[in-house]
């Protein structure tokens, strides 16, 4: 890793937490490890992976990404082969929790220098879920750096389709580059994490965001809102909500596709179903991108073929999905590489208190 890193926040929580030198260090790094994707930064570290939820890249990436830096990764999933875990403060532990949030995030910093952590929200209750308990947990008990997986945002997945964008239009300055954010069809309700994260990394390098989706009830989260607006304020560009699709994929240089459930109807998804299903229409197929000025297209993966996008979508020269998705191997070791220069110091710690 290059000497002289910016000054950035002890965890990879979110990276609207981290200035946008830092962020533009993580994708030169992460640039450099595709030109040679071995090294030793990593050598004698490890890092837990804790995840709540199931995994196909996010694991795969993490643990094939450690090794190739001469890590180790332990993969952990509560419930399931560790034992389940209670997060509320105060908790009187009579259900199915056999421990506390404290003392596995504290035991684990004994044993490993870095953890990350994969949680969704449990759909019931958007109050509640939105605090990222799970992750904020982890945050503030554990003593080695902490990384998210996926919770309410994606960070990971923001640096790895910067990365495939800069690949793709040739050039590190995204500014006032035509970007659409879409929802499509799915047939349940999704988290809304990458939506949150796609409208924070978007706006956070200056592009003229427009996010289409079937009606305002489906517009994220006012925090998330509101960020991209105070990022407009403060990096140029744009931020326009529209539910017409010919008219937000006309000239677009970027259309990234993505589904998520609507908040009014968090938890109670059967009154929102007549809604998603009323939308199917909002499939990006080969008409709508034929409006775009040969846009990249691209999504976060999982996708489902001809439901949230043709073949022909996925199957054109212009979907950069594959780049996107090889990428978060190597932002995520250059993630892990610049957290860990610093880590072991938590894994020796003796002392009990959570980090304030």
């Amino acid at each position: 890793m290059q000497s002289g890193f910016p000054e950035h926040p002890r965890d990879f929580l979110d990276t609207q937490h981290w200035s946008r030198p830092a962020l533009d260090a993580l994708l030169a790094c992460a640039a450099a490890f595709k030109r040679e994707r071995f090294g030793d930064d990593l050598r004698g570290k490890t890092i837990a992976l804790v995840f709540f939820n199931p995994s196909l890249r996010t694991r795969s990436s993490f643990e094939i990404g450690a090794f190739q830096l001469g890590g180790h990764a332990v993969v952990l999933a509560p419930g399931k082969d560790a034992w389940p875990i209670a997060f509320d403060p105060g908790a009187v532990m009579d259900g199915d929790a056999e421990e506390h949030i404290a003392e596995v995030a504290r035991v684990l910093s004994r044993y490993v220098d870095l953890i990350g952590v994969r949680a969704f929200p449990k759909f019931l209750d958007w109050a509640q879920d939105r605090k990222d308990a799970v992750l904020r947990g982890f945050a503030k008990y554990a003593t080695v750096p902490v990384i998210n997986l996926e919770t309410i945002v994606h960070p990971c997945q923001e640096l790895a389709h910067i990365l495939a964008l800069r690949e793709r239009l040739g050039t590190d300055d995204l500014r006032g580059k035509k970007y659409l954010l879409t929802w499509t069809y799915h047939p349940k309700p999704l988290n809304t994490a990458v939506a949150n994260s796609a409208l924070s990394i978007a706006t956070r390098y200056g592009m003229d965001v427009t996010l289409l989706c079937p009606t305002p009830e489906y517009v994220p989260d006012a925090r998330y809102m509101q960020r991209a607006a105070d990022n407009v304020a403060m990096h140029g560009g744009s931020l326009t909500v529209s539910h017409e699709p010919h008219e937000a994929y006309r000239d677009a240089d970027v259309v990234y596709a993505k589904s998520w459930g609507a908040l009014p109807y968090f938890g109670r998804w059967e009154q929102e179903r007549p809604i998603r299903d009323a939308h199917r229409h909002f499939i990006v197929d080969e008409a709508k991108m034929a409006l775009t000025n040969r846009a990249a297209f691209s999504h976060c993966l999982p996708l489902r073929r001809n439901v949230k996008a043709t073949d022909g979508v996925m199957d054109s020269p212009d979907c950069i999905a594959i780049e996107e998705a090889e990428n978060r191997l190597h932002v995520q070791k250059a993630v892990m590489a610049e957290l860990a220069r610093d880590s072991g110091l938590g894994a020796r710690d003796s002392g009990h208190g959570a980090r304030g």
